[in-house]
C-alpha cells in the first residue's frame, strides 16, 4: 500500500507540475514576443538608415498581430507488476506562433513616412523632458527667420552641406537649450478666449443657446442689447522667452494668428529682445521634417555631408552636451559588443554610437516612429509567418 501511495503522490506531483508549466511559459512568451517586436522595429530603423545611405529608398513593415497556440501534454504510465511498480511520466509543451506583418505602403506610407511631423509631436517630446536642442537637431529641417513685421528674411537649413546656415542653426539650438535648462523658455500651445459680438433685439432662445454649446460657444450679455459669443480656443505651439499666459486674450490670439500662417509642421519661435536671452533675439519658425527626411539626415552623415563641431554663441550660457552628430551611427565589419541596437545590412553592421546622447537620440527616433502609427487593419493581404 505504501508503494501505491508513493506512486499516486508522484503522479499527482507530475500533473501539478505540468499545470504550473502553462502560466510560466505564457509569461515568458509574452515578454519574449514583446522584446522581439521592439528589437525588430529598432533594426528596421537602422536598416532603413543603411538603405538611405546606400542611395536606396526606405521600406518599412509593422507587426500587425501575433497569435500563439500553447499545447501542454502530460503522459504517465505504470509499468511492471504490483510488486515492482515503475512510473513513466512525460511532460511536453508545444508553441505554435503565427505572426502577421504588413508592409507600409500607399496611403499609410505617405501619412507615416513622408508627411512632415505636426507641431504637437515637437511639443510632446520637449514636455516629456527630451533636450530641446536634441529634438531640434533631429526633427527640424531648418528655421525660417522673419522680421517683427512678419516679412520673410531667410531660411537657415539644418544640413551640414550648407555650413554657414548649419552653424547658425546649431547656435540657436544651443541658445534655446540654455534658456530651457535655466527655466526661462516656454514651449506649449497657446490658449485664449475668442469672442464675437452681435446686437440682438431679443435674448437668445433655448435653441440658440443649445446650438452654441454644441460648438463650444457660450452666449454672454454685454448690455444695451449687445451679446457676445465666446469660446476657449487651443491654438498652435509656440516657443517663447516669456510666459504667454501673461498676455491678454487678444495678444495671444494675434500671436496664434501669426503662427497659423504657416502649415502645421512649423513651430513659431519668438525670442523677444525685452526678455531673458533677448540679446540673441529671433522671430521665425522651425520647419519640422518627415520620418523619411529624419532618417535621410542621419544616414547622410559621411563624406561632404558630415556634421561638424559648432561652438556656442558668446551670448549663450552653459547649455549641456553639444556633440558633433545629432545621432551617431557606426558602421563596422564586426557586430558591436554589448547590447547596442544594431542591424546587419549588406555584410556590415549598423549600430548607434555608444554615448548617452546617442542612446537618447535613438530613443527619440524610435518614439517618433511609434508616434506616426496609422491604422493597418484595412490592409488587404498581410504577410503571415507561421512556425
Amino acid at each position: 500500500m505504501t508503494r501505491w501511495l508513493a506512486v499516486v503522490a508522484f503522479w499527482a506531483g507530475a500533473l501539478l507540475s505540468s499545470g504550473c508549466l502553462g502560466p510560466v511559459s505564457l509569461h515568458d512568451a509574452v515578454l519574449g514576443y514583446d522584446e522581439t517586436v521592439s528589437r525588430l522595429e529598432q533594426q528596421m530603423l537602422l536598416i532603413n538608415i543603411a538603405r538611405l545611405r546606400a542611395g536606396l529608398p526606405g521600406h518599412y513593415t509593422v507587426t500587425s498581430s501575433i497569435a500563439a497556440t500553447f499545447d501542454y501534454q502530460t503522459n504517465a504510465a505504470i509499468l511492471g507488476p504490483f510488486s515492482d511498480i515503475g512510473i513513466n511520466v512525460g511532460i511536453s509543451a508545444a508553441e505554435n506562433p503565427t505572426l502577421s506583418i504588413v508592409p507600409i505602403q500607399g496611403k499609410e506610407f505617405t501619412e507615416r513616412v513622408l508627411t512632415p511631423m505636426e507641431d504637437a509631436k515637437f511639443e510632446f517630446l520637449v514636455f516629456q523632458g527630451s533636450p530641446i536642442d536634441m529634438v531640434m537637431r533631429v526633427m527640424a529641417d531648418g528655421i525660417e527667420v522673419q522680421n517683427r513685421e512678419g516679412t520673410f528674411l531667410r531660411f537657415l537649413l539644418n544640413w551640414p552641406t550648407h555650413p554657414q546656415e548649419y552653424e547658425e542653426f546649431r547656435r540657436i539650438a544651443m541658445h534655446l537649450s540654455w534658456l530651457n535648462t535655466s527655466r526661462r523658455l516656454f514651449v506649449g500651445r497657446l490658449s485664449f478666449v475668442e469672442t464675437t459680438q452681435t446686437r440682438l433685439s431679443t435674448p437668445p432662445n433655448a435653441g440658440d443657446i443649445q446650438k452654441a454649446l454644441e460648438k463650444d460657444w457660450k452666449w454672454r450679455p454685454t448690455g444695451d442689447g449687445f451679446y457676445e459669443l465666446e469660446r476657449r480656443v487651443t491654438g498652435r505651439v509656440v516657443i517663447t522667452n516669456y510666459d504667454p499666459r501673461t498676455l491678454s486674450d487678444p495678444e495671444r490670439e494675434a500671436l496664434n494668428s501669426r503662427a497659423a500662417k504657416n502649415p502645421g509642421n512649423f513651430v513659431l519661435v519668438d525670442i523677444h529682445p525685452d526678455h531673458p536671452g533677448g540679446d540673441f533675439p529671433l522671430l521665425g519658425a522651425l520647419k519640422l521634417r518627415s520620418l523619411n527626411v529624419i532618417a535621410s539626415f542621419v544616414a547622410a552623415d559621411h563624406g561632404g555631408s558630415q556634421e561638424f563641431n559648432v561652438t556656442k554663441d558668446p551670448r549663450t550660457g552653459a547649455s549641456g552636451p553639444n556633440p558633433r552628430r545629432a545621432l551617431g551611427i557606426e558602421v563596422t565589419d564586426q557586430p558591436p559588443s554589448g547590447t547596442l541596437p544594431n542591424a546587419r545590412y549588406r555584410g556590415r553592421y549598423y549600430s548607434i554610437g555608444d554615448t548617452r546622447w546617442d542612446h537618447e537620440a535613438f530613443g527619440l527616433l524610435y518614439q517618433l516612429f511609434q508616434m506616426t502609427v496609422t491604422d493597418v487593419s484595412n490592409i488587404g493581404v498581410p504577410i503571415t509567418i507561421s512556425k
